[in-house]
């Protein structure tokens, strides 16, 4: 490595600054410090993060400060970072991916302390889905629960795991990850239903010690078994990388000899690099090909380019009579350029250029057209006789036909008669495309070209037969294969009063948490707003799949507490493991987005209200699901029956909208009895009196770009057992440095203890003050539906 203003890695020339920054005050460990570490550990932390997709977690101005979660690629990042893309809601998010020293040390300089990865690599599946090697068991101890008991439910579950290679990692935090290999590759799907088995059945022997539920009001004395973290969207600490907490800890791997070690303890960096020097890998194996995934096939079917499967092309065609390209100057091209040594010039790689399209006007027997997407190393090629669709009303067939070469893209000419396809062939336009999605029967791009432009969707009808579909800017819709990230539509706060009830239907403002539900496959989901999975926040719920039987659907309701006197009451909801109150818990059903097979998004509302009153009579026997009726019209009467019965307020939605998936939409209004907002907690001030030993207030505020902005305390609405609870979660976020941009009162500042700003609530209050403060503000409960980055 060379100093100054960049460092130089493996050929690569990385931009560096700060180098003497500490960013961990308790140990002063500095910036170049954990830089020389993702260097030097390089060699035995990539093999478990390669063909991973890495989440990042930064703390640019040191662990005493905020950090922040980065999943996209920066535009400012060297071109020469490998990079996937995935379909998220609306987006494409471009991942970087680790596959040499150079990455991490560009990792290290942007401050990123965590790196965190998917237990799924690519390639995908044959039919897309993400295939994982290994399972991992995320062991999490209560808060009077030592390592050394932690290390006792690990050494359980190596034993009962019998023939399988386990591998104990200390996680650099509370807890020990319990990696797994897999014989060989299943879906992330699969693997989750086996390590959720896997611990329930633990929590179910030794229910005394260990859980399998989330819910912290459960862990306090136990081993919590995180299964969830084997499913497709989540992410784990990687091994080998450091952890954001006050010392510089690390996902160190370790000997079961340690592991059974009543002195167990977790290790710093520079005990990881001692060890690593000494031991080398003890996760070595944990990662390997499996005997039919070569590490070539692995590691370079993304980025070599190499043709796959051209045969059906070959037999179709004679060599000696048609001008067509067969592919093989091309791939030789190919073979030798991966033979030479590494060129680290600025010669353009494929795995730097986006892929490219083609549509090729062909006047054989019949004119039709030939549309192909660069995939895999060919031409993946439909024949479509009208052309591509130019309005997303229409639908145009596509039939399938063989993958052709790659130098096919640039053929014009003429097939000579009675040969196969024979024929003239001109290009009709060609270009680049941005890949949304590939699966076995979606393909969806946006095509850049000079003719044809837009986003398209691909969609198997048949064994060879597809639609080829113009899509407008809409959200995408809701179909089981991209529900991986729903978001609900929203209503707009406006006036109501004055909507007659011909064109407005008006259905109560419940209380609680938005949930969008989904039993499609077998599988049964709870989704709030926010894209955060709730299901197991909801046991009480999972009898809604056998209710709907062998139904595929998709849902859309709120989960709301119903107090003793009948109303919706959110203080239950949020304090529910803590209270002694009676209450029942009431999933309220108010829409349908998909129904065996058929998205209904664009279907009227009064078509979807017809459709779930339908399917109503499957929750007759159920004491949680309702389908409520609707409010009497027009406006000012629903808002009446509204305050007569103590509803929050009123949805109005017209009887001819559509459902905008993610948007919120002037279709649907909604009217509130009272105001409330979602604060982010910042800070408390301890309490007197008979709260002396607990909270006396919380310190609020609303995020914005740069910060916090403080808008007040809220003292009131608080039960006891939220006190205790908010007093235990708060605890271990206290940080040094008041986290809001305003500088506040002395009297509140002087005493107040300042808390790094995850946790959000909801607050209900009258007016603001002109300061920009809410006036006589309630609790109304935490928020665990939503991030601080939804508000």
């Amino acid at each position: 490595m060379a100093g100054g203003e960049s460092l130089e890695v493996d050929g690569r020339r990385i931009s560096i600054t700060n180098l003497s920054k500490v960013l961990y005050p308790a140990s002063g460990t500095r910036k170049f410090e954990v830089i020389d570490y993702y260097s030097r550990i390089a060699d035995v932390l990539l093999p478990h993060i390669r063909n991973r997709l890495i989440t990042r977690k930064r703390w640019p101005s040191g662990v005493e400060s905020t950090p922040f979660f980065e999943k996209n690629v920066p535009d400012s990042a060297p071109d020469w970072i490998r990079r996937h893309g995935i379909q998220h809601s609306e987006r494409v998010i471009s991942y970087a991916m680790a596959d040499d020293r150079a990455t991490l040390v560009w990792l290290a300089q942007m401050a990123v302390l965590e790196i965190h990865t998917p237990q799924w690599r690519l390639p995908m599946g044959p039919d897309g889905a993400p295939m994982a090697n290994r399972i991992v068991f995320d062991l999490d101890p209560g808060p009077r629960v030592p390592l050394h008991r932690t290390a006792e439910v690990a050494c359980e579950i190596r034993n009962w795991l019998g023939g399988t290679t386990t591998y104990p990692v200390t996680s650099g935090g509370k807890g020990i990850h319990l990696y797994a290999r897999l014989p060989k590759p299943v879906t992330s799907d699969a693997a989750r239903k086996v390590a959720q088995e896997v611990a329930n059945e633990f929590a179910r022997q030794h229910s005394d010690f260990i859980t399998a539920k989330m819910s912290k009001s459960l862990r306090d004395d136990k081993v919590f078994i995180d299964w969830s973290q084997n499913t497709a969207a989540k992410t784990t600490l990687a091994p080998y990388s450091m952890r954001g907490r006050e010392q510089p800890w690390v996902a160190a791997p370790r000997t079961w000899e340690e592991i059974e070690d009543p002195g167990l303890s977790q290790l710093l960096y520079t005990e990881v690099l001692d060890r690593v020097e000494e031991f080398g890998d003890l996760l070595d194996g944990l990662d390997d090909p499996y005997d039919d995934e070569p590490a070539a096939t692995v590691e370079q079917a993304q980025s070599a380019g190499q043709v796959i499967n051209l045969k059906e092309y070959r037999r179709k065609r004679d060599q000696s009579k048609t001008p067509e390209p067969f592919g093989d100057e091309v791939h030789r091209q190919r073979i030798e350029a991966e033979s030479l040594p590494e060129v680290t010039d600025s010669a353009e790689s494929t795995t730097d250029r986006a892929p490219i399209f083609v549509i090729q006007e062909h006047h054989a027997r019949r004119l039709h057209y030939d549309f192909r997407l660069e995939h895999d190393g060919v031409l993946v090629s439909w024949a479509v006789p009208k052309n591509l669709p130019t309005d997303p009303d229409q639908n145009r067939l596509a039939v399938q036909t063989e993958d052709h070469p790659m130098d096919y893209a640039d053929f014009e000419g003429d097939i000579p008669a009675g040969e196969y396809g024979g024929g003239h062939v001109s290009i009709w336009d060609k270009g680049t495309f941005e890949l949304e999605k590939w699966r076995d029967k979606e393909v969806i791009v946006r095509l850049h070209g000079e003719r044809a432009q837009g986003r398209y969707a691909l969609i198997r009808t048949g064994e060879k037969n597809w639609l080829a579909h113009l899509m407008s800017d809409e959200p995408r819709p809701i179909v089981p294969d991209s529900l991986t990230d729903p978001r609900p539509m929203l209503a707009t706060d406006e006036s109501i009063d004055g909507l007659n009830g011909r064109d407005w239907a008006f259905e109560g403002k419940w209380d609680g948490y938005r949930l969008l539900i989904r039993s499609v496959g077998g599988e049964f989901r709870l989704t709030s707003r926010s894209g955060i999975d709730m299901t197991a926040d909801f046991p009480e719920l999972a009898g809604l799949a056998d209710d709907l039987g062998l139904m595929d659907v998709v849902l859309d309701g709120e989960v709301v507490a119903i107090d003793s006197s009948g109303r919706t009451n959110f203080t239950l909801l949020t304090s529910r493991r803590h209270t002694d109150e009676p209450y029942s818990l009431r999933l309220h059903l108010f829409d349908i987005l998909f129904l065996n097979g058929s998205s209904l998004l664009r279907k009227p509302w009064s078509v979807r209200r017809e459709l779930l009153e339908e399917l109503a009579p499957a929750f007759r026997n159920s004491a949680f699901v309702e389908v409520p009726p609707l409010l009497p019209g027009p406006g000012s009467a629903a808002v009446e029956y509204s305050r007569e019965h103590n509803l929050e307020g009123v949805v109005a939605k017209r009887r001819n909208s559509v459902y905008q998936q993610g948007r919120r939409s002037t279709t649907w209004l909604k009217h509130k009895n009272w105001s409330d907002i979602e604060v982010v907690v910042g800070g408390f001030r301890p309490g007197r009196g008979n709260r002396s030993h607990t909270i006396g207030s919380l310190l609020i505020g609303l995020p914005e770009e740069t910060g916090l902005r403080y808008v007040g305390r809220v003292g009131t609405g608080f039960t006891d057992a939220q006190l205790r609870s908010l007093a235990e979660e708060l605890g271990p976020l206290e940080i040094s440095r008041s986290p809001f941009l305003d500088k506040l009162d002395r009297p509140v500042a002087s005493s107040a203890v300042w808390v790094l700003p995850k946790i959000v609530g909801e607050v209900r209050f009258m007016d603001w003050t002109t300061a920009g403060h809410l006036r006589h503000p309630s609790w109304r409960g935490i928020r665990r539906d939503k991030l601080p980055g939804d508000l």
